[in-house]
């Protein structure tokens, strides 16, 4: 193996700091208590999980991200709703050295599983205080969910143009 002479520079270390974190929005509404139903069985739960990242404005480096849980509990057999958890919980991250080609990735993935622990335990918490035995949210795959929401868009896409010919 020849050498060229030329020796390639290690790439810089990814830095990743979080600056804060903080619930930007969150409701509870325990509908079981208001309408006074009583409820047997297990309940069923539903737990939707959608992810925001953005740049901040005006701050170098610096990256807003959000992760957005709807849960919903209702009686076993669907009649009835027990509770209602709608929580936006964001972190503000400062971000260096990811190419620009891996920041979308980064921050839909690596981020999220940063502030993941903190809004599992809101919802442990705020389920508990809520009248209901604490829920503890399974651990999420970010990669899967990354990977799903790439090809959900890739299909819409493709869809799109599709719509315009008919």
């Amino acid at each position: 193996m020849a050498e060229t002479g030329e020796a390639t520079a290690p790439a810089p270390e990814v830095k990743m700091q979080i600056l804060g974190q903080f619930v930007r929005d969150m409701s509870f509404e325990n509908i079981l208590a208001q309408k006074g139903l009583k409820t047997e069985g297990r309940p069923n739960i539903s737990v939707q999980v959608a992810l925001d990242a953005k740049k901040r404005d005006g701050a170098e480096n610096q990256f807003e991200v959000a992760i957005k849980l709807n849960v919903k509990s209702e009686t076993e057999n669907a009649s009835d709703t027990l509770f209602i958890l709608e929580l936006d919980y964001a972190g503000i991250f400062h971000i260096e050295n990811v190419p620009d080609a891996q920041m979308h990735p980064f921050l839909m993935i690596e981020c999220p599983r940063m502030l993941f622990p903190f809004t599992r335990r809101i919802v442990h918490d705020l389920t508990r205080d809520g009248g209901f035995p604490p829920l503890n949210l399974d651990t999420i795959d970010f990669v899967a969910l990354y990977r799903q929401d790439m090809q959900r868009r890739a299909e819409a896409q493709q869809a799109a143009p599709d719509a315009l010919v008919n």
